[in-house]
C-alpha cells in the first residue's frame, strides 16, 4: 500500500511538472500507480531528463516535444508543451509554425514511405505536387524547422524522410549530439502520450 500511494504521489508530480491539473483522471497513468508499476518513475525521470540538454535551449525542447504532442493528436500534452514553450519565449508565430511543420510532415512522411516500401519505382518519377513554401524561410529558422521534421519524421517511421531532414540539419550546422538529443525527446514524449491522453 505504501508503494501504491508512492507511485500516485509520483504520477501527481509528474502533471504537476507538465502543469497538467493532477486531479485530472487518465487511465494508463492511474493504472500504473494502482498495479504499483515502478515504470512511472522513469517515465517523469526520462521526460525531465530529455527536456533538458546541453545542445537544445529550453524553447527549442519545448517546441519539439510540442511537434510530436500534435503529431499524437494528443491534447492535453499540446497544452502543456505550448504553454512551456511560450513560458521560455516562444511566440505565436513559432508556435504556429510547428503546427504547419507537422502537419506538412505528417503529408510527406505518408507519400515519402508509400515511395519506398512500394516495389514500383514508377512512383519515384512521379510528382509530389505538395506544396512546402513554408520550408523556405521558416519562424523558427532553418535549423530548427528541419531538426523538428527530422523528429517528427523520426516518429512517423519515414526512412527516406529521416535521410533527407538529417543530412539537411547536419549541412546547416547541428551536430549529432544536438540531432540525438532532438530525437530522444521525440521518443520520450510519444512513448508518454500513450500514458496520458
Amino acid at each position: 500500500m505504501a508503494l501504491q500511494q508512492e507511485l500516485h504521489e509520483a504520477k501527481a508530480d509528474l502533471l504537476r511538472y507538465l502543469g497538467i491539473d493532477d486531479t485530472l483522471h487518465f487511465e494508463a497513468l492511474y493504472s500504473l500507480a494502482e498495479g504499483e508499476s515502478k515504470f512511472i518513475r522513469d517515465v517523469k525521470v526520462n521526460l525531465k531528463n530529455t527536456l533538458v540538454s546541453e545542445h537544445l535551449s529550453a524553447k527549442e525542447t519545448a517546441l519539439i516535444a510540442l511537434a510530436i504532442a500534435i503529431n499524437e493528436r494528443n491534447e492535453p500534452l499540446k497544452r502543456a508543451f505550448a504553454n512551456l514553450a511560450r513560458s521560455n519565449g516562444a511566440n505565436d508565430k513559432e508556435i504556429a509554425e510547428v503546427h504547419a511543420c507537422t502537419s506538412l510532415l505528417a503529408s510527406n512522411n505518408v507519400l515519402y514511405r508509400f515511395r519506398h516500401f512500394a516495389s514500383n519505382e514508377k512512383y519515384e518519377t512521379l510528382p509530389a505536387r505538395v506544396k512546402m513554401t513554408i520550408m523556405v524561410n521558416p519562424v523558427l529558422g532553418k535549423e530548427l524547422f528541419e531538426l523538428i521534421s527530422l523528429v517528427v519524421s523520426a516518429v512517423n517511421g519515414c526512412e527516406a524522410c529521416v535521410n533527407s531532414h538529417e543530412g539537411s540539419v547536419r549541412a546547416l550546422g547541428s551536430t549529432e549530439q544536438r540531432i540525438f538529443d532532438a530525437i530522444r525527446l521525440g521518443a520520450v514524449v510519444r512513448g508518454t502520450s500513450l500514458l496520458i491522453h
